[in-house]
């Protein structure tokens, strides 16, 4: 957040200080100036450390882009659809340190507010179908699976679909979750003598 602010202040010093250079009749200098200014405003619209776990993501170096993702304090202050890639991409990277809520929760976020490609929405709707089944949301699982199938117009995730739907299958509901955990509580009764 103070880097917002920061990044402001610096904006509008250097828009102010380009018009005084152009007033002043220094042309050669604003007009170079107005380069810097562009760049300066441009850093509004893409965050410098999305851009950096962006392409270590591309690398193939998922700990650093972890690092640099979760370096994003206040993404709410960017553009709808960097708001919506900051949360999906905390709550892939993150899933096992911020456990199945919230990063359901986040999930459910980025999706609310719009990610940009198709293959994005079916990789969340997919992580999303996970995290119903290994809670005991089997109809839900089902259907957010469906969902991303269709979403999946490459067939890239086609082999993990298959996967996940096999495991669909297999996995228990609800009720039978309660039961066993309502069985495997129980202890044994004393031994009479």
């Amino acid at each position: 957040m103070i880097g917002f602010f920061i990044r402001c202040l610096l904006a509008l010093a250097s828009l102010s200080f380009n018009v005084v250079l152009f007033i002043n009749g220094s042309w050669g200098w604003g007009i170079s100036l107005i380069f810097v200014t562009a760049i300066i405003i441009l850093s509004f619209f893409r965050n410098e450390q999305m851009i950096l776990a962006l392409n270590q993501m591309r690398i193939g170096n998922n700990e650093k882009a972890k690092k640099y993702i979760n370096r994003i304090t206040a993404p709410q202050f960017m553009p709808r659809r960097q708001h919506a890639y900051v949360l999906y991409l905390k709550a892939v990277m993150n899933a096992q340190e911020l456990g199945f809520a919230n990063s359901e929760l986040l999930l459910r976020k980025a999706l609310a507010l719009g990610l940009r490609t198709a293959e994005d929405n079916a990789v969340s709707r997919m992580h999303l179908s996970s995290i119903c089944a290994q809670t005991g949301r089997k109809a839900e699982a089902v259907s957010l699976l469906a969902e991303a199938k269709k979403l999946d117009k490459s067939g890239m995730m086609k082999d993990q679909i298959k996967m996940m739907q096999q495991q669909l299958q297999m996995a228990p509901s609800k009720n039978q979750m309660r039961m066993a955990q309502m069985m495997g509580g129980r202890k044994k009764s004393p031994k009479m003598r």
